[in-house]
Order: C-alpha cells, then structure tokens, then sequence
C-alpha cells in the first residue's frame, strides 16, 4: 500500500482536483466511470470466490479472469463495533470505520446516517457531476439504506447529495403522482394520502430533496411499463438489476452503487436461501457487466468494484447458519475484485487489505481528494 499522494492509476484520465468553496463552478469530469457492486446481504468466500465452493461461477470464474482478486479483504475488529450491512456499506461509501450515528434506529432496523463525506459527495463537490449521475441503487428491503444519499460532515451534505433509485422512491413518485392526477374515489384518495404520509415518515431527517426531474422522468418510465400494482416488476436482487440496466441506458451515472442484500434471508430460512440468492447476485453482474461492456459511454471507460458488506459466521449460541453481528474472525473476512479500465487481468493481490482502501482508492481513481478517508490507496492494480 501506498499514500493517495504517491498513487498512479497509469489512467491519464483525470487529475485530483483540490476542495472547492461552495459558490465555485466545478470542472466538468473527465474520469472513468465507477460502479461498485455490494455483494450484499454479508456472504462467505467459501460461497462466493472459492473456486469449489462457489455459487457465483460468472464472478469467480469468468470476471475474475478480467480484472484483480483480492481474496484476503477485512474488517477492522473494533471494540463495540457490529458487523453488518449498513456499517459495512458505510465503510465503503467514506473510508472510514464508525462514521455514522444512530438516526432513529428500532428494534431489528439500523437507521444509520452518514457523519463523514461520502464518495457521491466528495466526486460531487469536486466536479460538475448532477445528482442523478451519481447514484444508489437500493433494495425494498433496507429502507433504512435512503439516509446515505449524503452524510452531516460541515462541508459537504445535501448539495452534493447522490440520488436514490429504490421501491421506496418509486412509490414516494406514484402516490404523489396519483394524489395529482385526481380521479380517485374517496377511499382511494384516502388510501393514498395514507401511504404516501408512511413513506415520508420513513425519513427522518429534517431535509429530505425532492427527486430530480431526471430521476421522476425515469419513473414515469417505468410506472408506464409495470403499472401501478407493483405484481409485474421484478422483486428483491432481481429487481435491483432491473433498475441497474435501465439506470445505464437512461441515465448514465458516472458513480453509480448497487446494494444487493438478499443473501441475509438465510436469518430466517435454511441454507439454500443464502446460496440461491448468491446465485442471483451473479447472473445480475452478468448482465450488468455485458451491458457496460456493450455501452459506449462505458465501454472502456468503466472500473467496476465487486465486494461484500461484511462476511458470515456461525452463531454460537442458537442453530442459525450464517450469521454476522458477532465481530468475528469470519464475520469481518471480506474480498473485492476489481476490473476495468487499466486494470491488471487475471491477478490476484495476495496480502491483506483493509476494507477501508475501497473509498480511498476509487476516490484516487476519480481524481477527488478524499481527505476524511482513514483508509490507504491500493497500488498495483492498474497496468
């Protein structure tokens, strides 16, 4: 590892720009497109990148042969610290570890908001990057997950906020559409004024944006091809995928991050709940990737980052496979691969890393200067 100061991507493609003061006009960007995949839902390396025991064969086996393994990722044990998925997705999104407080978190639901910049917003501030191009793409099952469109450190925030594409967002979108439409019957109206209240009521925070013009063009899309009933659109991984490839085609997002989750059902199934889903997680790669591969504007101009939000252990105290809050060894072993533009082929990086080099690194990669990172820039990726 080196500092960010020392580290050549060998790209040519962008140079760090300095921290600009609010009222500047940011530089147009010239860099790679960056799209980081959370392996999400906390996964095993048995299950994922182990070459026997894989159910995620396109990764491991056809993508990896792309780009740079790094097998042996992890997790810092932290005193008091929870390995789990918006910690670990936090980790990713500012380089650094504990950078959250608590937003209002329930029983079983950690509503966690960012206290520390996030790549969004360091990429953001230093560039002229719209918020619909800097994008996260989020699961119906972790709502919870809205509140990192941007974090409360003084000098970043909500005007370099990334935007959300989500099942929450997109029913915030088609209440309020159907309230403005009228023609609804009076139970209707009520039903809808009702849902659309409970969906505000999720975000807690006193500033919650409205979604672009680009972001509510792009849902009038889709409400025009799956409807209103939600019974014709993919559901969980499978619909994040869904709206990866129609984020690609529509909206070109230069950072773009998509939260699969569904490996975590295996809390409350059996263990083929947790492999089947690893499975869909790899076929939604595959066809992300193929259609990276078959866009011009990311065609040779992408680096994609695959890597979990934390690992899985055993518990040791009930008969539940796979589970991950108890800071364990195996609950803090993590990996990444890491392919694109520039990037070695068919390598694999043998010694340790920290979890926190994933923020540090894509923010060289992008020209940002991402000063509140804690964690180290990766050398040796790139040719």
């Amino acid at each position: 590892m080196v500092t960010r100061r020392a580290f050549n991507t060998g790209l040519g493609a962008s140079v760090a720009a300095p921290l600009l003061p609010r009222q500047a006009k940011a530089a147009s960007y010239r860099g790679p497109n960056v799209v980081l995949i959370r392996f999400g839902g906390g996964v095993r390396r048995y299950e994922t990148i182990d070459e026997n025991g894989t159910y995620a064969p396109y990764m491991r086996k056809v993508l990896a042969k792309r780009g740079v393994l790094i097998p042996n990722m992890r997790i810092d044990k932290l005193a008091g610290g929870d390995t789990s998925h918006a910690e670990g997705t936090l980790n990713l999104l500012t380089g650094r570890y504990t950078a959250y407080r608590d937003a209002g978190s329930k029983f079983l639901v950690d509503r966690l908001e960012p206290t520390e910049p996030t790549l969004f917003e360091y990429l953001r501030r230093s560039y002229d990057v719209p918020s619909h191009e800097a994008l996260l793409i989020n699961g119906e099952d972790r709502p919870q997950d809205e509140f990192f469109t941007y974090g409360i450190h003084g000098h970043y925030g909500i005007e370099f906020r990334s935007e959300m594409l989500s099942l929450h967002r997109f029913k915030l979108y088609k209440f309020a559409r159907l309230l403005e439409e009228g023609g609804l019957s009076e139970e209707d109206r009520l039903a809808a004024e009702k849902s659309l209240a409970e969906l505000l009521a999720k975000d807690a925070r006193e500033v919650a944006p409205a979604q672009s013009d680009p972001i509510q063009r792009f849902w009038a899309k889709w409400r025009d091809h799956y409807g209103d009933d939600g019974f014709k659109n993919p559901r969980g991984d499978r619909l994040l995928t869904e709206l990866t490839l129609w984020a690609i085609l529509d909206l070109k997002p230069r950072l773009m991050m998509v939260n699969y989750q569904d490996p975590d059902y295996v809390h409350w199934g059996n263990a083929s709940h947790y492999t089947r889903a690893i499975a869909v997680i790899d076929d939604g790669i595959r066809q992300i990737t193929e259609a990276l591969d078959r866009d011009e504007h990311y065609r040779g101009n992408t680096i994609i980052v695959i890597t979990p939000d934390c690992g899985r252990d055993a518990n040791p105290l009930m008969s539940v496979p796979f589970q991950h809050h108890f800071n364990s060894g195996e609950s803090r072993a993590v990996w990444a691969l890491v392919l694109g533009a520039g990037v070695r082929q068919g390598r694999v990086m043998e010694r340790e890393v920290d979890q926190t080099a994933v923020a540090a690194t894509l923010a060289e990669v992008m020209g940002v200067r991402a000063e509140r990172s804690e964690g180290d820039v990766l050398a040796g990726l790139f040719a």
